[in-house]
């Protein structure tokens, strides 16, 4: 059970992270998206996720770091 919960735990968490991340990397919110999508889809393609609570997971997540993610570059955008 510590597992399912050390990876319900990342689920909540990386995947807005890497939005985040990949947004300030190359300056679109959209390609970040793209980028860390690609990456839980390659996760899922080797098999480390197995339960939808951790698709659901991981949505959340990718929908929360997508939205801060477009708040940043809009601010970004404006203060120029």
């Amino acid at each position: 059970m510590e597992l399912f919960e050390t990876k319900l735990l990342m689920a909540l968490f990386l995947p807005g992270l890497l939005v985040i991340l990949f947004t300030r990397v190359t300056f679109h919110h959209i390609v970040g998206l793209i980028l860390t999508v690609a990456l839980i889809a390659a996760s899922v393609y080797a098999g480390y996720t197995h339960d939808w609570i951790l698709y659901a997971a991981d949505a959340l997540s990718l929908t929360i770091g997508f939205w801060y993610a477009k708040r940043m570059v809009e601010k970004a955008r404006k203060n120029m």
